[in-house]
């Protein structure tokens, strides 16, 4: 799962290595417009709907927030 995220965030931003450990949104890697990018990526490649709530920056700044979040809403 965490290779598939990271391949989703390098389609997205191709000029960072996405990283564990990393928070991509205070490192300026990601913004606001890449997090809806995401989202719709995640959902899409996923197979899952990630509620209007949970779309704040804390949960898709790591990798491990990342699959936190999908696995709160498959």
């Amino acid at each position: 799962m965490k290779q598939k995220i990271i391949n989703i965030l390098n389609e997205i931003r191709p000029e960072f290595e996405f990283t564990s450990g990393i928070d991509f949104i205070s490192a300026g890697m990601l913004d606001s417009f890449d997090v809806l990018t995401l989202v719709n990526e995640l959902e899409e490649k996923f197979g899952i709907s990630i509620d209007g709530l949970d779309i704040v920056p804390e949960n898709f700044c790591t990798i491990e927030s990342i699959v936190g979040i999908i696995n709160k809403n498959e």
